[in-house]
């Protein structure tokens, strides 16, 4: 019986969504011969912590279902006894990269994963705090259904079990290593209204993560969909294709990997949002099998981002996405002409490889994104309002964001460098501290 992980990192409120990714965890267990382990990582305060500790307390008991809800003390704890035992550089410096003081979309994901080499399970499952499933003749539509019947084995094998292959036959011997779908309802960077408000604004914001010298009909093409997810058409049936995922087709509230996430980690920038999509792109450039299907999540906007400080937050995340690109361009164009020569002889993703792509881009001139951000200013002065607003909030920070965005590769080329390290202590590492309990 293999384990696996269905995770759901939060630092909100969500009962509802411990309730129904519980439901998920059950879903697997019946249906397939796996124990779940359902991980929480949870960083929220203590009044919510405790909240979603009752909402844990409630999910229906499974044989096969083992829920662990710790909070960022234990976390940190089990990182700390980790990277002690890793033997790695620089310590301290991990640690602040596996569990920064800021928000970090990728470092949560990280956790995650040591946490399930850990817990000796062979494939995470991730899902979000700010989406739900779908519905379909009364039941939940659950993704990780699909995830358990092609995720980690033979191309070839998997072949038999989907709707549709789009794969070319030298793929066909490699391991399903990432299996995916996307979302519907709003766009999953909270933007829209940029674009009630002015369209040609929308477009020229949304364009700045493209390397600013692609042509007009490049970038058009790009904001057409960016952000779009699935659209908002509602589940029918079960659609699957087993092919070289295209990146801009899944999403990250609801996805899988096996193995490659062994390999390489999710970058740790912080305060960035898009900052844990590069697995995504890895496993395509470097051509390992994916399984696209349609069990889309349905994602929703929390009132949090309403308020003026989470406008604030919220688009300075942005703000530091759209920089990160200079960085990220140039990787993934990178990793796009290595190819299958970034997996070795046993066709695994060599992750020194990577690493030096990421060094390597760290070196590009900030030009491109001095205009970034002079265009922003230029787009969020014009929209006016709130927006005018941010654009003074941001203006006095912009040689710290242009430095941030640089040393956030530099990191994450680090982390790269320790990641297998790191993996192979996680798995002599109990979760929990022998002599303490879950905290």
């Amino acid at each position: 019986m293999r384990r696996i992980c269905l995770t759901l990192p939060t630092n909100r409120a969500c009962p509802a969504t411990i309730e129904a990714i519980g439901a998920e965890a059950v879903h697997a267990a019946e249906h397939f011969d796996v124990e779940v382990h359902l991980l929480i990582l949870d960083s929220c305060d203590t009044p919510t912590y405790e909240e979603h500790a009752a909402a844990v307390r409630r999910l229906p008991g499974h044989p096969r279902v083992v829920p662990h809800h710790l909070d960022e003390a234990g976390q940190k704890d089990f990182l700390e006894r980790t990277i002690g035992r890793a033997d790695a550089t620089k310590p301290e410096l991990l640690l602040r990269l596996m569990l920064p003081d800021s928000l970090s979309y990728g470092a949560c994901t990280n956790r995650a994963f040591l946490i399930s080499f850990a817990l000796g399970c062979e494939s995470v499952h991730r899902r979000d705090s700010d989406s739900r499933y779908q519905v379909a003749d009364g039941a939940p539509v659950f993704p990780i259904h699909h995830e358990l019947t092609s995720l980690g084995r033979p191309a070839a094998e998997a072949a038999r079990s989907v709707s549709e292959t789009e794969l070319a036959p030298e793929h066909a011997d490699r391991p399903v290593s990432m299996v995916g779908s996307s979302f519907i309802g709003p766009p999953s960077v909270d933007i829209d209204e940029i674009e009630s408000i002015d369209g040609d604004v929308y477009h020229d914001v949304v364009s700045l993560w493209a390397p600013l010298d692609w042509s007009p009909e490049q970038k058009r093409e790009l904001v057409e969909e960016s952000f779009r997810g699935a659209g908002s058409a509602a589940f029918d049936q079960d659609r699957t294709t087993l092919s070289l995922v295209d990146p801009m087709r899944v999403d990250m509230c609801n996805i899988a990997f096996h193995g490659v996430h062994g390999r390489v980690p999710l970058p740790p920038a912080t305060d960035t949002i898009g900052s844990d999509y590069f697995l995504i792109h890895l496993v395509y450039d470097a051509g390992l099998p994916g399984v696209l299907h349609n069990r889309n999540i349905v994602n929703f906007y929390t009132a949090e981002r309403r308020t003026d400080q989470g406008f604030v937050a919220y688009q300075t995340r942005f703000a530091k996405f759209l920089l990160s690109m200079l960085y990220y361009n140039v990787v993934y164009d990178a990793l796009g002409r290595a190819g299958d020569t970034l997996l070795d002889d046993e066709g695994h993703v060599r992750a020194r490889a990577v690493a030096e792509l990421v060094r390597e881009s760290t070196g590009v001139d900030t030009a491109d994104n001095r205009e970034r951000l002079r265009r922003l200013d230029t787009a969020y002065r014009e929209l006016g309002g709130r927006y005018a607003d941010f654009a003074d909030h941001l203006a006095p920070h912009r040689d710290r964001l242009l430095d941030e965005a640089r040393s956030d590769m530099e990191d994450f080329a680090l982390l790269t460098e320790e990641w297998e390290r790191l993996v192979r202590a996680a798995r002599r590492t109990p979760v929990l501290n022998p002599v303490g309990e879950d905290r």
